[in-house]
């Protein structure tokens, strides 16, 4: 069985034992003693911070490397541009270019290896032989892959890292600040594959019992259950540790909900009179992060459920207003002693907003406002605010507002005028006619009477005319 073969950790112990020294100013706000050159503690997702110090001070990146060499491999794989169950060949110029005195496998050319056993061996074994590999087979050469290094930590904003190696032995070219690791760890994590292989403390390659087994130990002790660094809430990490840069550790940890990382840069290693040993990078980031998760949680200063407003509706049934409600909640990160009453709320309904009804229906989700969440300048974000439940129509009182408005309209009172001339003129033309008519009639009738009594009057002037025969015989009798 093999092990990974590593520097005396004691030569590098002994120039870095010291004594408890005072935390600078700006930390002794929230911690006494801060034993770090440099530190920053923040949420993941929100990138809210919670503490820094010193945080954009350049350091040696030393070890840390490893995230980015990790990342760089597992991204590849997601993107399928590598076979991470593919047997892979150690090259001759991968093992070539391994610098002598850092930690390695003892891969030998030639050897055959999976890339997600070589995955495991660059991160939890800390092999450079593994991490080199690793990159020729990633970008085709390490000095290839190294600019693909450089090139994401400028992608994802990094202001002060670069990289000249894979595995981070000490170079005074290579270096970082705790905010460019927190930026890379962060997106590290991201990949559940990253996830994995950093959360992992024990790993073995091959059989167990086999004399070419790798047996793979972590020196991230806050995943060993038998050490006394061992923090359950941590779920991933990374250490390093030089002469030049101290002892550094990166640490992502959730506990209660909450997920915070941790990043303590150049600390030391105290060695006490009984000869035990304190590895502040360690106890340092448990401190901090213990602190985080007794202080902090997430606060909801605006719930879904909440109604928040009411907005008038114009023919509802039964109904003259729909309350409203945000369409999600606003979950902050808060001090658990922090008071939520201070928070303000500019509440936005758009018909009363633009001087516009809201006529029924209403349906059930209709967004109908906005509700902007503020605490002095601090903007906490807007969220739209929806009907909490829907509003019938009612069906009289809007026939009658149509007619209403309808006929209050300026076309529509010009057509009535145009009507009302139209039905008064005609009705004018009837009277006219039925007068003229009644006119026409008395002279007709007028007319006939006088003819009448003229026929009767000539009838009697001329004596015989109009007699019947018998008359005029009985006359000469």
């Amino acid at each position: 069985m093999k092990r990974i073969s590593k520097l005396a950790i004691l030569s590098i112990l002994l120039p870095l034992i010291t004594l408890p020294c005072s935390a600078p100013a700006s930390a002794a706000t929230r911690f006494s003693r801060l034993e770090a050159k440099s530190a920053i503690l923040a949420e993941p997702v929100s990138g809210t911070i919670l503490f820094e110090h010193n945080a954009r001070d350049v350091h040696p990146a030393d070890h840390l490397a490893r995230a980015m060499t990790l990342m760089l491999a597992v991204s590849a794989f997601e993107n399928g541009a590598v076979d991470i169950s593919r047997p892979v060949t150690v090259s001759e110029t991968a093992w070539k270019e391994t610098d002598t005195g850092s930690y390695t496998l003892g891969l030998t050319p030639g050897e055959t290896i999976t890339l997600s056993d070589l995955m495991y061996c660059a991160y939890v074994g800390e092999a450079s032989d593994a991490c080199n590999f690793l990159a020729e087979c990633v970008a085709g050469s390490v000095g290839n892959f190294v600019s693909l290094m450089n090139e994401r930590a400028r992608e994802l904003g990094c202001k002060n890292t670069h990289f000249v190696n894979t595995h981070g032995w000490y170079d005074n070219a290579q270096y970082t600040t705790a905010m460019d690791q927190f930026i890379i760890y962060r997106e590290a994590m991201s990949l559940p594959m990253f996830a994995e292989i950093s959360g992992t403390y024990r790993w073995i390659v091959g059989n167990e019992d086999d004399s070419d087994t790798y047996v793979l130990t972590s020196s991230n002790s806050m995943l060993n259950s038998s050490s006394k660094y061992y923090y359950r809430p941590c779920v991933s990490g990374i250490t390093s540790q030089s002469y030049e840069g101290g002892y550094s550790f990166v640490a992502y940890a959730q506990s209660d909900g909450l997920t915070l990382v941790s990043v303590v840069l150049g600390s030391d290693v105290v060695v006490f009179e009984d000869q035990s040993a304190l590895m502040r990078n360690l106890s340092e980031s448990q401190r901090l992060l213990e602190w985080g998760f007794s202080n902090y949680s997430w606060r909801t200063v605006l719930s879904a459920s909440e109604l928040v407003a009411k907005a008038p509706v114009v023919h509802g049934d039964g109904a003259d207003y729909v309350n409203l409600r945000p369409e999600n909640s606003i979950t902050i990160l808060l001090e658990k002693n922090a008071a939520t009453d201070d928070f303000s709320r500019d509440v936005t309904i758009y018909s009363v907003r633009d001087g516009e009804d809201l006529v029924a229906p209403v349906l059930q989700g209709d967004v109908l406002g906005e509700v902007k969440v503020t605490r002095g300048s601090e903007d906490y974000g807007t969220v739209l605010l929806v009907a909490n439940t829907s509003i019938a129509l009612h069906r009289f009182e809007h026939i009658k507002s149509q007619l209403k408005e309808t006929l209050s309209g300026r076309a529509a009172r010009i057509i009535i005028f145009v009507l009302f001339v139209i039905v008064a003129g005609y009705i004018a033309l009837v009277v006219r006619y039925n007068v003229l008519r009644r006119r026409r009639l008395r002279r007709i009738a007028t007319e006939k009477k006088r003819l009448s009594e003229e026929a009767r009057g000539a009838r009697a002037a001329k004596p015989g005319v109009g007699q019947s025969g018998s008359d005029r015989a009985g006359a000469e009798e």
